[in-house]
């Protein structure tokens, strides 16, 4: 999967992310993934790429999620 840049995700347990950018572990060349919470104190994450794709209990772990303007 294809993660896109900018996008709001929505992680199994229902909290909310917005994706920042995929960067590289300065060691292993693996690709990371940084996100910021869209609740509380907006933490900054990183997470492996594999992980951040894979599923838990038979659900996608993050799911890219649409949100509507409230502007018209």
């Amino acid at each position: 999967m294809d993660i896109k840049v900018n996008s709001i995700y929505q992680h199994y347990k229902g909290d909310k992310y917005i994706v920042l950018d995929i960067a590289k572990h300065s060691e292993t060349l693996e690709d990371m993934v940084i996100y910021r919470a869209l609740y509380g104190d907006n933490k900054l994450w990183v997470r492996p790429l594999t992980m951040f794709n894979d599923t838990v209990n038979g659900e996608k772990r993050f799911k890219i999620i649409t949100i509507s303007s409230v502007k018209s």
